[in-house]
């Protein structure tokens, strides 16, 4: 049996097909980077197996050590109480699981890098940065952890070349220097932009991205990129993640209150 701890992926899940799907072939991308790691994945809901199922799965096949990794962006509520109360949950009928929680994904310079790979992908050249202003839109969220980290990766990107970069949400409170993706897109226009691109920062395919979508093609972004997806720079990610978190002590689960 190995001594390198197990790998555990936890998606968010949908009922879009689309989204688990995408979710695999991430996960199967990180484990052809690391031969000999075993790499599973879990969702929070709609898809199995469950992160309970997943991790009694690795229990009786006689794996003790487990790092365990959230496929989200930020930290927001499903790092800071599902996930915590899935891991709790498990560990507390598994007796001699070691599970270590890895950080999200976000923020990283490998998430910039994907999102340029994907506006590469949709046709946007080097040469167009500079002429190029750009809506990083993300499905939404009310955690003030989250929005400082999603505004704080639109500055950095800004910093690369782009003539401008604004963040989005699709859905829910707007705080203040965020707005639907559309009226993102139509206020740059407003400002004198010639060109406005659309980076959906999200992980998989769904809803909330095909409304992404949707609402940068009804306010005429001239280019709409792709999710981040299987990326190759995401499934580094994943195990910079991991190997960031192997090697430390057992991350101890929060209390849960009622």
């Amino acid at each position: 049996m190995s001594r390198a701890p197990a790998l555990l992926v936890i998606a968010h899940g949908s009922r879009d097909p689309r989204h688990a799907a995408t979710v695999h072939a991430l996960v199967g991308r990180a484990r052809a980077l690391r031969p000999g790691l075993r790499v599973e994945t879990a969702f929070l809901d709609f898809n199995t197996p469950s992160v309970g199922q997943a991790l009694s799965s690795l229990y009786l096949s006689g794996v003790r050590n487990v790092v365990t990794l959230p496929l989200l962006l930020t930290r927001a509520f499903h790092a800071k109480s599902d996930i915590p109360a899935a891991l709790a949950e498990s560990s507390a009928r598994l007796p001699g699981l070691s599970v270590r929680v890895a950080d999200v994904l976000g923020p990283s310079p490998l998430l910039l890098s994907a999102l340029e790979r994907r506006l590469a992908e949709a046709g946007l050249t080097p040469a167009d940065r500079a002429t190029t202003a750009v809506v990083l839109a993300s499905a939404g969220s009310t955690d003030p952890e989250a929005i400082a980290a999603i505004a704080e990766t639109a500055r950095e990107w800004r910093h690369t070349g782009w003539c401008a970069v604004r963040p989005a949400f699709a859905s829910g409170a707007f705080p203040e220097g965020f707005s639907r993706t559309e009226d993102a897109v139509r206020a740059l226009r407003a400002e004198g932009f010639a060109r406005v691109a659309v980076a959906p920062y999200v992980i998989a395919p769904g809803r909330l991205p095909d409304r992404i979508a949707a609402g940068a093609e009804a306010a005429g972004a001239d280019v709409v990129a792709g999710v981040l997806g299987a990326s190759p720079e995401l499934a580094r990610l994943l195990l910079r993640r991991y190997d960031a978190s192997a090697p430390a002590t057992p991350a101890r689960l929060p209390a849960l209150t009622a």
